[in-house]
């Protein structure tokens, strides 16, 4: 238990740092772009000015350690309950809120700070009520639903933003919090990893799931860094990857609380939730008033 909250902490920082890197990123090279060039015709970025976010160094570093984030939530899901693992994963969103005051220039609301600490607050309440993690097996058919779900998350949440453009910011969050969602649940019942078996490993659709839902998922997070502010949409982003992973352990999974504390886990997953919605609510609404100031370019 002590090992895999140590490594969900540790993912958590990696992404957290990574958002607000690939937020820099982001705005760096839509200063750098024509004012019409990188943008569809309802206001939301293409691929070609999302391409060149990429090829920023802090774009490229956040990926890094989200590739390093990755590796750390996928043994994460593997030790401990999944509703404890991707909660813990998800407070990123404290990372990500803290970092974006000193590189993105944002001042947090007391509302956004408080709704902050109900989240600390609620991580606290999950890991004293966590028990055992249940098993990894699931039959051959959810694999095949869980690879079908992802691949609809990806396909609709890039059409929402062709369609909705600069009003798809939450939506583009929350689909891309799904899809790392999906990424934890795959990850989970894996075939082919204990004992280790290439071949059941390639034949097993999971492992698809996995990979469309981490390029799927980087993708639309990338978007929504893009057009909407970098708090709410990464609070966006953590009810996706917490709310249906976590059902999908306890239901389906038997991943279970400690004997009597049900109630404490349930009431720390409903409050870690409520706390990241305040976080996308107040951050899109009064933190978006507050200009943010770019850093300056290097050598100026």
């Amino acid at each position: 238990m002590l090992i895999g909250l140590l490594t969900a902490i540790a993912a958590s920082i990696c992404y957290g740092t990574g958002s607000v890197l690939q937020a820099v990123g982001s705005r760096r090279a839509a200063r750098m772009s024509p004012a019409a060039a990188g943008v569809t015709a309802h206001g939301g970025p293409n691929l070609s000015s999302t391409a060149k976010a990429a090829m920023t160094w802090e774009f490229i570093v956040g990926t890094i350690l989200d590739f390093v984030g990755f590796g750390l939530g996928a043994l994460a899901a593997r030790l401990l309950p999944l509703f404890l693992s991707q909660t813990v994963i998800s407070a990123n969103l404290v990372i990500t809120a803290v970092l974006s005051v000193k590189m993105l220039g944002i001042r947090l609301t007391r509302k956004e700070w408080t709704s902050i600490g109900v989240v600390c607050a609620a991580l606290v309440l999950l890991a004293t009520a966590a028990g055992h993690e249940g098993g990894h097996h699931a039959p051959m058919s959810t694999h095949w639903w869980l690879f079908a779900v992802t691949l609809l998350i990806i396909a609709g949440g890039t059409v929402a933003v062709r369609l909705l453009g600069s009003r798809a910011a939450i939506l583009a969050g929350l689909l891309s919090g799904l899809a790392f969602g999906a990424l934890g649940v795959g990850v989970r019942i894996l075939d082919g990893i204990d004992p280790f078996d290439l071949g059941t490993l390639l034949a097993d659709p999971a492992l698809y799931a996995i990979v469309l839902a981490g390029v799927g998922g980087m993708y639309l997070h990338t978007v929504a860094l893009q057009i909407g502010s970098v708090n709410g949409a990464t609070a966006a982003l953590v009810v996706g990857e917490t709310v249906l992973p976590g059902a999908i352990g306890v239901l389906w999974l038997g991943d279970a609380s400690r004997p009597g504390l049900a109630w404490l886990a349930v009431l720390g997953f409903v409050l870690a939730v409520t706390g990241a919605v305040a976080v996308a609510w107040y951050g899109n609404h009064e933190g978006a008033t507050t200009p943010a100031q770019e850093p300056a370019p290097a050598g100026v």
